[in-house]
């Protein structure tokens, strides 16, 4: 089993990520050509969160960074990752392609609306890491609620 996890969610933020998991150290940017990001996992607090699926277009990329996190520090993921299955997929990071886990859910919603603070995560986390502008643009660019509501 791999060591390597390719976020794309709120774990973009490395903060979040290192609270869930201290040993997280990043790798670098990667892309997942032939999936495509949606924001449908239905999450344990009735909001949308990020979710992968094989897309119709191979072209289509979800880009995200991967970190490398200590074999034992798994469990503490999958348990902070309620709702998604880990699965193992090929990104590139950098010129090389490189097998890592992820985490996809076949359990949705039909409301595509984050929280305000899981969007921001997902922004924030893209800026850290430099993803490209177009990308960070459209994760800006999502709809997102007040968890008040």
């Amino acid at each position: 089993m791999t060591d390597l996890y390719f976020a794309y969610g709120s774990n973009l933020a490395s903060a979040r990520l290192r609270e869930r998991v201290p040993s997280a150290v990043v790798r670098g940017v990667a892309r997942a050509p032939g999936f495509a990001l949606r924001i449908d996992k239905l999450g344990a607090d009735g909001s949308a969160k990020a979710n992968l699926h094989p897309a119709p277009d191979p072209a289509l990329v979800v880009w995200g960074a991967v970190y490398a996190i200590d074999l034992a520090h798994w469990s503490d993921l999958d348990a902070c990752e309620g709702g998604y299955a880990r699965i193992e997929i090929d990104v590139w990071l950098g010129h090389a392609q490189t097998r890592v886990q992820t985490y996809q859910s076949d359990r949705l919603t039909s409301e595509h609306v984050p929280f305000d603070w899981y969007k921001r995560l997902m922004v924030e986390g893209a800026r850290e890491h430099g993803l490209p502008d177009a990308w960070c643009a459209r994760l800006a660019a999502l709809s997102s609620r007040s968890a008040e509501r």
